[in-house]
């Protein structure tokens, strides 16, 4: 039979054991100390075994993670106030800088992600952060990504999630965009007449060649009227016809004198 003394030995080895192993995931990293030093940068994944209690272990993840930033009071060039908040996607690319570089790198990086969002979006008016927040997006992101390469974070990417403007702003951008389409409005029924009026006149240009052309359009007019009942036409005659009527109802001054 075991001793107690020997069973207590091999439970303490059990345990240092399990203590001492680490197992590390696909997307983990470790960094190891000993007495303080860095003995291995980027350990892992797998099993990773350490010496107890000299050895120490960080693990750092290497997924990416979304950052919200709060939203923040920025004035435009054409001075008007906003509040602009951002999502940011970041990923850790050197595990062992962002242990030993900096305290805690996602709020380092939310401190630089909100300076960042003032000051680049001051530099543009109202119209350009609506119009060209994309553009806006890759040089933010490019800003910050500069400040966050010496301690191993990768910015992937920035977006500006809610632009929120005042009461007075939104009415008057309200009233603007009511303006441009009554103005495109005006502008497409100005060209409808104008393309109407052209065709009138290349019209009234054929009838004067072509004079038939009149007396058909004339014929066309009475049976559009003709179509409604208790109607009165007034048929239009040829000048040349009348002066013939005239000439044959007046009577001849020598057989007058004859008779």
């Amino acid at each position: 039979m075991m001793s107690l003394p020997l069973l207590f030995a091999i439970v303490i080895v059990v345990l240092y054991l399990a203590n001492s192993l680490n197992i590390l995931k696909e997307y983990e990293r470790g960094v190891i100390f000993r007495l303080g030093r860095v003995k291995q940068a980027a350990a892992g994944p797998g099993l990773i075994w350490i010496f107890r209690p000299l050895d120490q272990i960080v693990r750092v993840s290497l997924r990416q993670e979304a950052m919200e930033v709060p939203p923040q009071d920025v004035i435009t060039r054409d001075n008007v106030t906003l509040k602009v908040n951002a999502v940011i996607t970041l990923r850790v690319v050197d595990p062992t800088k962002a242990v030993i570089e900096v305290a805690n790198y996602i709020y380092q990086t939310s401190q630089f992600a909100q300076t960042t969002l003032r000051s680049v979006l001051g530099e543009v008016d109202l119209d350009g952060l609506l119009a060209h927040r994309e553009a806006l997006n890759i040089r933010i992101q490019t800003i910050i990504d500069g400040h966050t390469a010496p301690f191993g974070v990768k910015v992937v990417s920035v977006e500006v999630k809610q632009v929120d403007m005042p009461e007075s702003m939104l009415r008057a951008m309200a009233k603007q965009a009511e303006a441009e389409r009554e103005r495109r409005a005006k502008i497409i029924h100005a060209e409808g007449e104008f393309n109407a009026a052209a065709k009138l006149v290349e019209a009234a240009q054929l009838m004067a060649t072509q004079p038939m052309t009149l007396q058909l359009r004339y014929l066309q007019t009475l049976t559009e009227i003709g179509v409604e009942k208790n109607t009165t036409i007034v048929f239009p005659l040829p000048m040349e016809l009348m002066n013939l009527f005239n000439k044959t109802m007046t009577p001849d001054p020598a057989l007058e004198k004859k008779v």
